[in-house]
């Protein structure tokens, strides 16, 4: 039996609670989003920064914010609720198998390219499994999926989070495709000297692959085309058809969208930094971690079986 000198519990729907007013911003939004009451939710959080002894939000005229506190102890928060849903999960996966719709985020250089090759093996082998996929930046899809936007990421390593989980997929070579009329077309393979001098577009500077390819410029003696950058893979392979230049292009990519009548040749660059690795990444704390895993390497061996010509093993 409780006695004065016991600390109050933090409850889970309490934490539940805080969860919300921290992504609504809002005390009112998120009773709302909870089916609660506002006096039963503003009683609920009073309890918990009564627990922890200091104030979790800051009121302003922009609605509700979170205090120093609040933000370091947030995703906190969001681990426990996740490993409580994972309790759930696991229970009902022994009885009906994995299932449920999971948001996967991907680079617009890698998912279009790669995901029609290993999404249909997954529903096959898992049917009660959905995806709903949506392309952001690399940067972006780590800090969204550190902020429980995304259950899962497809992404090019490396990843700067060290709390985040990975299992690494394939590596993918990266191709140099010139105009049919260029100098270099015809070679099967090209070398150090072969690109000395050569303007190379690139994609914007955003992206982890224009830093990919400054450094085989730069390895290669070869120039970046400071007048333009491509903002997708597909405008790069225009300019190139173009005669502006010639690109490094990922094989995923080239696989998928270049053939012979369209005026462009692929060659095959000899030295090291010409691949990119890419893997799927989640929270450790997720749920479905032991599910992601198996994904994972299910991924793996589907690419390894259809894509053995286009990317390398890991």
């Amino acid at each position: 039996m409780p006695t004065s000198g016991d600390k109050p519990r933090i409850t889970l729907r309490q934490l539940e609670y805080f969860v919300a007013v921290a992504e609504t911003r809002s005390f009112r939004r998120a009773a709302e989003r909870l089916g609660v009451s506002q006096p039963t939710l503003t009683s609920q959080i009073a309890n918990l920064e009564n627990a922890i002894g200091a104030r979790l939000f800051e009121r302003g005229r922009g609605g509700t914010f979170l205090g120093t506190l609040g933000r370091e102890l947030v995703r906190d928060a969001r681990r426990v609720l996740e490993e409580l849903d994972g309790l759930v999960e696991r229970a009902q996966s022994l009885s009906r198998g994995p299932g449920g719709t999971f948001r996967l985020g991907v680079p617009k250089t890698v998912g279009p390219y790669l995901l029609p090759h290993v999404l249909p093996e997954i529903h096959r082998a898992y049917s009660a499994v959905r995806f709903y996929v949506r392309e952001d930046p690399p940067h972006v899809l780590e800090a969204a999926l550190l902020d429980g936007e995304y259950d899962l990421i497809l992404t090019t390593l490396p990843i700067s989070a060290r709390q985040l989980v990975h299992v690494s997929l394939c590596r993918e070579p990266l191709k140099l495709v010139v105009s049919s009329e260029h100098r270099l077309a015809g070679r099967k393979q090209v070398g150090d000297v072969d690109l000395a001098g050569e303007p190379v577009l690139a994609i914007e500077e955003s992206h982890p692959l224009h830093s990919q390819i400054q450094r085989l410029c730069e390895r290669f003696g070869a120039t970046i085309r400071r007048d333009y950058e491509g903002t997708s893979l597909d405008t790069l392979r225009q300019m190139v058809q173009l005669g502006m230049g010639v690109s490094f292009l990922p094989a995923l990519y080239v696989h998928s969208e270049i053939r012979a009548a369209d005026g462009l040749e692929v060659i095959s660059v000899v030295g090291d930094g010409v691949l990119r690795e890419h893997a799927l990444v989640w929270r450790p704390a997720s749920p479905s971690r032991t599910l992601f895993r198996e994904l994972a390497m299910r991924m793996r061996r589907t690419i390894r079986e259809k894509l053995a010509s286009v990317t390398l093993p890991v």
